[in-house]
């Protein structure tokens, strides 16, 4: 089978030709019809994460059950704690195997391409409200508007968010974020806000957003990339009870929330894939080039079967 795969960090992927493996005890083989890029396959490639090499990266991955034609998308952590694309072989491939308890199914009404990216994007921003125990008429500030930030908005105004500010310094994206029905605000001064979602990892960005929290604010980290951040604790946390909370990853039960939401219709993922492409090495190596260099993507999905 064809897959991209990655030998060296801070080199380029590569086209390869692999064996075709068979399912063993409680595994099941999937036809990936849909994987899609993450930034943290560029921090990956870049040797920024511990990564087990060779790989073949991508973690947010749907398709179909070879044998039985089910629709499923896969939940990236294995029931051992290591995460497909990461730790074993992600999608960008033509196959993958798994255990048949990370298939999650996907309702006729959702696509593949949405479901894809559901895995990651979506599920986390799902899984950071969550820990923020964030209530109906609170504000959430997002800084860096991407695949994630589109899926964080709706679930905020979900929950009942009474405002919805999106933080970026990509023009496009804020134009963006308007149309999807938030505030847009360039990085520089920051709204104050109940909920900050740090998607960017920025330390400067984060720091301001940390300051702007009202009483009682939390900022949630996800951002893989911030490593170090200078803060007073007496003047930015006691003072005003602000919390920082670390989010990591989610769980399967959130990923069957989330698939209801889309079956209902009340998360359109849709408009946040703005760009497919091919399994191919040259034209994926583009897109986390792009990544790197900031973007006006949001969310970019690998379609193996369109080759």
């Amino acid at each position: 089978m064809r897959a991209v795969r990655l030998f060296t960090t801070g080199e380029r992927l590569q086209n390869v030709t692999l064996d075709v493996s068979t399912p063993g005890a409680g595994e099941i083989s999937v036809e990936i019809r849909a994987a899609g890029i993450c930034h943290s396959d560029a921090h990956y490639r870049a040797g920024k994460g511990r990564v087990n090499l060779p790989l073949t990266p991508g973690h947010e991955i749907a398709g179909v059950v070879e044998g039985t034609g089910q629709r499923v998308a896969l939940h990236y952590l294995l029931p051992d704690g290591r995460m497909l694309g990461k730790e074993v072989d992600g999608g960008y491939a033509e196959r993958i195997i798994v255990p048949a308890e990370n298939a999650v199914p996907i309702p006729v009404e959702v696509s593949f391409d949405e479901a894809a990216i559901m895995m990651c994007s979506t599920a986390t921003a799902h899984h950071a409200l969550n820990l923020s125990a964030m209530a109906p008429g609170e504000s959430v500030a997002i800084v860096g508007f991407g695949g994630l930030g589109v899926s964080a908005l709706q679930l905020a105004k979900i929950r009942g968010a009474s405002e919805v500010y999106a933080i970026d310094v990509v023009p496009r994206k804020l134009e963006l974020a308007k149309a999807f029905g938030a505030t847009p605000v360039r990085s520089g001064a920051l709204p104050a806000a109940d909920i900050v979602l740090d998607f960017a990892g920025h330390a400067a960005t984060t720091l301001a957003a940390l300051r702007a929290l009202k009483p009682g604010g939390r900022l949630m980290v996800v951002a893989i990339n911030l490593r170090q951040m200078k803060m007073d604790p007496y003047s930015d946390l006691l003072t005003k009870e602000r919390r920082i909370i670390g989010c990591a990853d989610h769980t399967r039960e959130e990923l069957v929330e989330l698939m209801e939401l889309a079956r209902e219709g009340r998360i359109d993922l849709s408009r946040a894939i703005t760009r497919t492409v091919n399994l191919d090495a040259g034209e994926i190596n583009e897109v986390l080039d792009d990544l790197d260099r900031g973007t006006s993507h949001l969310r970019t999905v690998i379609l193996p079967m369109r080759d």
